[in-house]
């Protein structure tokens, strides 16, 4: 998997001091590339962090630690992390491109079930239940009430994102500085990219760790010294 940054004017720098806590996901209710020059278009005062597309390809128009414009509108809320501040200051959120009765296609659900992840593992504060990944209707129940859609796919979201389709079976960790190696790893494998520090809060059957030294019998792969990227390359051919 890839990410392709496109950018948009439509965003606040930093975050007011906060981090992101949530995950809010939403339905563009538009096809690409109308969607997208809409939220680069200043006028509409809209956007989001990231855009999957039903191809598959995920467009990153603003900055993890930049807020987005997606979700500040609050209208009869059920979600119970909101604090009564902007919740664009604490979110990150993922659009994906279709109308609100569709469902995700294939490569779609793949894109965002990665991305899904990889959010999950930098911001170890985003945790698997349905109050740190939601949808936009859980902030603005009375006007987006069908973000992002009856056919968005949560169940199998959250069970693939807790590993019952073995996703966490072999678990990429980013131990020690070296993110060209464990990024080939994270999108080779389709799995989180974490720190060391975070490690721990994964189950996995298996973990690959960038940038140590040593070996030990729990069947975990090790990649280090000079040529570990090469090496990862290889162990995944």
């Amino acid at each position: 998997m890839k990410i392709e940054w496109v950018g948009t004017p439509n965003h606040r720098t930093g975050r007011n001091g906060r981090k992101p806590l949530a995950i809010v996901d939403h339905i563009t209710a538009g096809s690409y590339p109308g969607c997208l020059s809409w939220m680069q278009n200043p006028v509409s005062q809209g956007s989001a962090h990231y855009l999957v597309l039903r191809d598959g390809r995920i467009l990153q128009l603003i900055k993890d630690e930049d807020t987005a414009w997606h979700a500040g509108a609050v209208n009869k809320p059920s979600w119970s992390l909101y604090d009564g501040s902007n919740p664009n200051a604490y979110t990150i959120g993922i659009e994906h491109e279709g109308m609100p009765g569709d469902g995700l296609t294939d490569a779609q659900y793949k894109s965002t079930l990665w991305l899904h992840g990889q959010i999950m593992a930098k911001y170890p504060a985003v945790t698997l239940d349905d109050q740190h990944i939601i949808g936009h209707y859980r902030i603005d129940s009375v006007n987006r009430p069908n973000c992002p859609g009856p056919k968005f796919p949560w169940a199998q979201l959250f069970k693939d994102l807790k590993g019952e389709n073995d996703m966490l079976d072999n678990l990429v960790i980013y131990a020690d500085g070296d993110t060209g190696a464990a990024l080939i790893l994270s999108q080779k494998l389709g799995c989180p990219m974490v720190h060391k520090g975070s490690a721990d809060k994964y189950q996995a059957a298996k973990k690959h760790w960038v940038g140590v030294q040593g070996t030990n019998d729990a069947g975990n792969v090790y990649y280090a010294g000079t040529n570990r990227t090469d090496t990862a390359r290889k162990a995944l051919e």
